[in-house]
């Protein structure tokens, strides 16, 4: 996304200028996309835009290969489509380390995915990690731990 990194902070300024004059600015933690490919990226991030979509997970396995710090509550990021174009801003608005097994209806259908339920949830997120673990030379478990978290969009404001 290095190619797209002026836009990203173009975005990112937009959105400051939003805010009311003499607010502490906050920053920027990360800028990233949804899924390992620009169709399911542009896919999820739609579901974002339309307010179906509030929450996501990934492997904590996927964190500790890449080195990157869980999102802690209050954090902010861009969500790029993907093309790596920023899309909106969300905020995390809780974050809970649980196995893949435990995850529930509740949350499924927060990820907005497909149906909303959680035979949907699991057996979508059951490809996407037995096609994904394998780069990082992990196999898929039902107790693999998640990172899932949800978010609220706040720039620019859905309708």
């Amino acid at each position: 996304m290095v190619e797209n990194k002026h836009l990203i902070e173009a975005f990112w300024r937009q959105y400051l200028a939003t805010l009311p004059a003499g607010e502490t600015l906050p920053s920027m933690t990360s800028a990233w996309s949804f899924g390992d490919s620009p169709r399911l990226a542009n896919e999820l991030v739609g579901l974002v835009l339309a307010g179906l979509k509030t929450a996501t997970c990934g492997a904590l396995w996927e964190y500790e290969a890449e080195g990157e710090p869980v999102q802690q509550v209050g954090q902010l990021s861009v969500v790029l489509d993907g093309a790596g174009r920023p899309m909106c801003v969300v905020e995390t608005a809780e974050v809970e380390i649980r196995p893949y097994n435990q995850v529930d209806a509740q949350f499924a259908s927060e990820e907005g995915e497909g149906d909303r339920s959680l035979a949907h949830w699991r057996e979508a997120h059951r490809r996407f990690f037995t096609r994904t673990l394998p780069l990082i030379g992990r196999e898929f478990s039902e107790d693999m731990l998640l990172v899932c978290e949800r978010f609220r969009v706040i720039y620019p404001e859905l309708h």
